[in-house]
Order: C-alpha cells, then structure tokens, then sequence
C-alpha cells in the first residue's frame, strides 16, 4: 500500500472509531490495533495525535466539498443534489457529522483545525441559503419566508438526519421522508395547494 493510501486508510478507521466509540477514544493505540498496526507505525505517517486530528479536518473537508453541486444549476435542483450528495457522504463516513457538530472535538483540536471545520459549517448554511434565494427568484421556492430562516430549517433536518443511528435499510427510508418533507415545505403556497387538490381527486 503506498504512503497516501496508508494515510488515507488510518484516516477513514480514525473516523470510524470517532462514529462508534467517540472522540475520547481516538488514540494512536487504537488506531494502530484496528488496522493491525504497531504504535510506532502509526508515527512514521503522522508525527503526532495533532497531526493525525489535522489529517482527519482535511479528510472532512475533501469529502464535504464534493457534495456541493454545480452553482450552474437552477436553486431548487442544486439544493435537492446537494441534500442527497451530503446524506450519501455521511452515510459513507457517519464520523463526520459527529465531528463537525461535536464541540469536544472542536476543542480537541489544534486551533486552525477548529476554525477551518467552523468554516465548513458557515459555507453548507451559506450554500443552502443561496440555493433557496436563487429558487425563490426563479419561482420554484416559496417566497413568503426568509430564505435563511428556510436554510436553518433545511440544514437542521440534514443534521439531524446525518446523525441518525438507525441501520443502512431504515436510514435509506429516512432519507426518502426527509427529502419528501423538506419538498413540501419549499413548495410554494400555489403549488402546495395544486398538489393537495390533485391528492383529493
């Protein structure tokens, strides 16, 4: 295995003992015994436990980067990609919302880790806000509320639902009624109601 991809390994198994057991868990010697590593092996990829934590905010940060979809795209359509590229992500790597939300493990980590994962949080709620104000100009996103009460709103049901602990079957359904909910509620008043009335017919 090549020097980056041993890196990479011992980052994602970091990340996982952080989703499954804490951030207080997180040692070198229990990294080093989930993937059949001595100590000392662990050292020769990063010099320390803060290197490894700086490691694992650039693993984050990569990862959470790559679910914010085209600003080409019209609000509503970017803000729906986004939902489901960010539920996948933390899917993959439920450490994560663990990590970003969890203040034990900003104050964990060396300074500019904090602040470059606080800067993470401001760009998903800027982003989502962004994405509603376009789709409100565009008509495809109620207009009669504020678009960064609706972002707090959408971001907290993301959250909320990327720290769910319910199996992968029972989170897949979740996912589903998150999404189906948070359309309902962007919907506008008109098509809102053309929606209900057709569920009446």
């Amino acid at each position: 295995m090549s020097t980056g991809d041993r890196r990479r390994e011992l980052v994602d198994v970091a990340l996982e003992i952080i989703a499954t057991r804490g951030i207080a868990a997180l040692s070198t010697r229990a990294l080093a015994k989930e993937v059949g590593l001595s100590s000392g092996a662990i050292f020769r990829h990063f010099a320390s436990l803060d290197a490894l934590l700086e490691a694992i905010v650039d693993r984050v940060e990569t990862i959470l980067a790559r679910s914010f979809p085209s600003l080409e795209l019209p609000g509503l359509e970017r803000l729906e990609r986004f939902v489901e590229a960010r539920g996948a992500a933390v899917e993959r790597h439920p450490g994560i919302p663990r990590l970003v939300l969890s203040e034990q493990f900003l104050l964990a980590l060396p300074a500019d880790g904090s602040a470059r994962l606080s800067a993470v949080v401001k760009s998903t709620r800027d982003f989502i806000r962004d994405c509603i104000r376009d789709g409100q100009e565009e008509g495809d996103i109620r207009a009669d509320v504020d678009a960064a009460a609706l972002a707090l709103v959408v971001m907290g049901s993301v959250q909320m639902h990327a720290l769910s602990r319910a199996k992968p079957r029972a989170r897949k359904r979740e996912a589903r009624a998150v999404r189906a909910a948070l359309a309902t509620l962007l919907q506008t008043p008109a098509r809102s109601q053309s929606s209900a009335r057709q569920a009446r017919t």
